[in-house]
């Protein structure tokens, strides 16, 4: 049963420039509280005593977190004003970020990494809010450039907190994102255009919708499934690579780590060529590359335990790909049913973050067991297993 490709009413106005720069930069902002702790995540365990081969479970909590938001809160899009769900889920995110800036023990910091990472789900809003306001045929512009400044927030995040850990220790990074995300919600109490949907479904049944959607619609679970695949390596690749940067035989430091995972800020550049890309019909095409470039980037990665230069040219492939196919893959769920559009992108959304929170899950205890080799081996598995089920999968536009 594939849903009908309803559109909206073009009754709407179209975003303002502020509006829509708003909208990019608190979606940047609100994504980036993912990412923080990646590179750092070895200064956090030895701060609160933490086993090594457990640091990235910090990472997963936040992704986990992600999840249960993308499930419990985003799917609110299709019956509350939209507007005021944002900005209260940003507050929220503030919350969680002065506590995090403040925590004494493991267990709240995990408990404070899992509310931030639910609260940072508003971003997931924000996207469908600026999807509402754009015609068809110019959707994977729009999203596009809304995903730029998402994508930006990702990609900067993990050079930025660990230039500030360097100065500041860990829990500056986090501080200073509770002022960032302060100020931009208040911005978006002016600038955030209102939507008030004409879903009136109870909040149960909202919510059993999703695992509906999934079984259901052929492009929503395909688009999923691919993009879970190559999150987990791109959750592998840079969950990873820091901690090795900061052993033997590169001993970097924290500074140095942060111009490496600036390899990674091409990437966004990746999100409106994708996304015209998928407007002129070639979304099985950007797919493919998408997915190669992330098989090629984990294959060359394997050199990385004597080359710098292979993992930074590894860093700048796997976003480019991982980017490219989240924009491709959001611009086509988008066009399925306009009146369920949150509920089509937390499906989207939780599945893939599913797949990045297993990938970060494994990478320390397999570096601490098996190396960066085995660490690579396993990057290179998720897109592979993409691949096949994409060269395997039903032949249909998307």
């Amino acid at each position: 049963m594939t849903l009908p490709n309803l559109a909206e009413p073009q009754t709407r106005p179209a975003l303002s420039g502020a509006a829509a720069f708003t909208m990019a930069l608190s979606a940047g902002a609100l994504a980036a509280n993912l990412y923080y702790a990646q590179p750092i995540v070895a200064l956090i365990g030895a701060d609160l005593g933490m086993d090594p081969a457990l640091e990235s479970t910090i990472v997963t909590a936040s992704q986990i977190g992600y999840a249960l938001g993308l499930v419990l809160l985003v799917p609110l899009g299709d019956v509350l004003e939209n507007r005021r769900l944002i900005l209260l889920t940003m507050s929220a995110a503030v919350l969680g970020l002065i506590g995090l800036a403040l925590t004494p023990s493991l267990p709240l910091l995990f408990a404070l990494t899992l509310l931030v990472g639910i609260a940072s789900t508003a971003a997931q809003m924000i996207v469908p809010l600026a999807a509402s306001f754009a015609r068809p045929e110019e959707r994977g512009r729009i999203v596009g450039n809304i995903m730029t400044g998402l994508l930006g927030g990702i990609l900067l995040a993990r050079p930025l907190s660990s230039f500030v850990a360097g100065f500041l220790g860990w829990r500056g990074i986090f501080l200073l994102s509770a002022v960032f995300v302060a100020l931009l919600t208040l911005a978006g109490s002016r600038a955030f255009p209102s939507r008030q949907p004409e879903g009136r479904e109870r909040y149960g049944a909202l919510i059993r919708s999703l695992g509906t959607l999934f079984v259901r619609e052929p492009v929503l679970r395909r688009r999923a499934l691919y993009h879970a695949a190559l999150f987990a390596a791109f959750g592998i690749f840079w969950t990873g690579a820091p901690i090795l940067l900061l052993r033997e035989p590169y001993n970097l430091s924290p500074q140095w780590v942060a111009l490496f995972t600036l390899s990674g800020a091409l990437g966004v550049l990746a999100a409106p060529v994708a996304g015209r890309m998928a407007d002129r019909g070639h979304s099985r095409r950007g797919t493919l590359i998408a997915i190669s470039l992330a098989l090629g980037a984990m294959a060359i990665a394997f050199l990385g335990t004597h080359s710098l230069i292979a993992l930074v040219l590894a860093g700048i492939l796997v976003d480019l790909g991982v980017q490219a196919n989240l924009v491709i893959g959001q611009r086509e769920i988008f066009q399925l049913d306009a009146a369920i559009r949150n509920r089509l992108n937390a499906v989207y959304m939780t599945t893939f973050f599913l797949g990045g929170a297993l990938g970060s899950s494994l990478t320390s205890p397999v570096l601490e067991h098996f190396g960066w080799h085995g660490v690579a081996l396993m990057g290179c598995l998720f897109p592979a297993l993409a691949l096949a089920y994409f060269l395997t999968g039903e032949r249909r536009p998307g």
